[in-house]
């Protein structure tokens, strides 16, 4: 099946081990839904421990010819990966929609950014360069070189099914690693499709691996398995620090990418109106369903009204529907326990004395569907839930400051640091927050910030380690030391 071929009712997929699309071997399938309009939109295979084994076992063979290929061998597979879904880029979109809810043209950005990350890796797994160390002892001689750090697990979330495992696979196959991926269960199939794009680009078998399943069994295999090296997740900070604590028995390697509780910070130089619709589109984009979402605005006190009347007339302006449908802006939240949550968060904020601007309700007018009004919310305080728990939501909570050590302060108040937002004019203010701010990632004047050439990666408790950039290669790759005694 191509990666372009329209997705239909009855689609079924398997799971992908040692070169082959093969059942799971309990027999069990899995639907997948359209959280739009509630319906089967196809079925998966649903694997666990067993599948998974056979993966590993399929990866750690396949590593030893993988790991021998120059550079430019294994760049010439990812970079027709990258070609590849540029061309499919319409059906995998579709397909993406159809599985996650995000509406079409913001479905096709994520294709398309992940098709730049195995690009970008292609060419920089040619850098993983090691280094001559001068001696301080006559007759010896020091360097360092690359290894590949081994097999890798890899376990990607539902947000974004395909980046957040491109930023993996892309890397981990550029540094000679083999991979065994593990897909939300609820949105394998756009993943499926990157898959049929990397297998036409020739991939040897067992060098990538596809396993969808239970996620207790399929996590407990990658930290019991001597053979997989790495662990790399993407998901909530809950669960990367319950894979922290059992990965200790082998020491294992881990890349953790958690969660996040990003600033958006205005100071009164700044353009209210148009910082307001910017906040508005970062803030609704994905219905918050973003890690980098920002999540607490503080805009100063002079433009802070101005700020608010803009966001809230743009907010009500956007458009909600089926992510399918043409100028859809706003799709439906990825599934019924979210949107419920997202209640809970409004109500115990309005129960707390915060003023509801717009929104705060499930919007009903679709009959099915996981919908949600964009709200925007005032008058907040230290109790509310929202300001503390990472809110995974179309929530947009307003709040004024009037001085940055105040401001810095409280955008710090928090256990997470992944990502802040800033904008200002003032290049003291500038560096003054960028000093100050214990975030991993910082956007100045800049709402959109990740690109595959610059590190992504938290503080605190918002992870371990950077995916993309140089550092996203470094982290799939061991630094062996070797010295070198020459003869008299």
């Amino acid at each position: 099946m191509s990666a372009a071929t329209a997705l239909s009712t009855g689609t079924y997929r398997q799971l992908y081990i040692d070169g082959q699309w093969v059942d799971a071997v309990g027999g069990k399938r899995l639907a997948v839904t359209n959280p739009a309009n509630e319906e089967t939109i196809g079925e998966v295979a649903f694997g666990g421990r067993e599948d998974c084994r056979r993966a590993v076992a399929a990866a750690k063979v396949a590593m030893v010819g993988w790991a021998k290929l120059t550079s430019w061998d294994r760049a010439k597979i990812l970079k027709k990966t990258a070609d590849l879904m540029r061309e499919r880029a319409d059906g995998i979109a579709r397909t993406l929609t159809m599985e996650q809810g995000k509406p079409l043209a913001e479905a096709k950005g994520e294709v398309m950014h992940s098709a730049d990350t195995f690009e970008w890796f292609a060419e920089e797994g040619k850098r993983a360069y090691g280094q001559l160390i001068p001696n301080s002892v006559a007759g010896k001689r020091h360097l360092t070189l690359k290894h590949p750090v081994g097999v890798v697990g890899a376990i990607g979330p539902w947000n974004f099914p395909i980046t957040l495992q491109a930023r993996k696979i892309a890397p981990a196959l550029a540094a000679g690693c083999t991979i065994v991926c593990k897909p939300a269960s609820q949105t394998p199939l756009s993943l499926i499709n990157v898959f049929d794009c990397m297998i036409d680009a020739g991939l040897p078998k067992g060098v990538a691996n596809l396993v969808i399943g239970s996620a207790k069994e399929i996590a407990d295999e990658f930290l019991e398995n001597r053979d997989v090296r790495k662990i790399s997740f993407t998901g909530s900070t809950e669960v990367g620090k319950q894979l922290m604590r059992a990965a200790a028995g082998q020491v294992k390697r881990l890349s953790l990418e958690l969660g996040g509780h990003a600033p958006f910070i205005v100071f009164p130089d700044a353009d209210p109106e148009a910082v307001a619709k910017a906040a508005v589109i970062g803030k609704f984009r994905n219905n918050g369903q973003v890690c980098i979402s920002p999540s607490r605005f503080f805009v100063h006190k002079d433009i802070e009204k101005r700020f608010t009347e803009v966001a809230v007339e743009t907010a009500k302006a956007l458009k909600i529907g089926n992510g399918l449908d043409a100028g859809i802006e706003v799709g439906p939240m990825f599934e019924k326990k979210a949107m419920d949550g997202t209640i809970a968060l409004v109500q115990d904020a309005a129960g707390k004395g915060a003023k509801i601007l717009t929104g705060g309700k499930q919007d009903t007018r679709f009959g099915k569907g996981y919908f949600f009004q964009p709200t925007i919310l005032t008058g907040l305080t230290a109790e509310c839930k929202m300001m503390t728990e990472e809110p995974f939501a179309p929530v947009m909570p307003v709040m004024d400051f009037s001085n940055l050590d105040e401001v810095i302060e409280a955008a710090n108040n928090t256990v997470y640091g992944l990502a802040a937002y800033v904008f200002t004019n003032d290049i003291t203010v500038m560096w003054k927050m960028a000093e100050g701010l214990e975030a991993g990632i910082i956007g100045m004047n800049d709402p959109v910030p990740a690109t595959p050439q610059c590190p992504f990666g938290g503080m605190k408790e918002s992870g371990l380690g950077r995916e993309l950039a140089h550092e996203g290669l470094e982290a799939y790759l061991e630094t062996k030391y070797l010295s070198i005694k020459l003869r008299d």
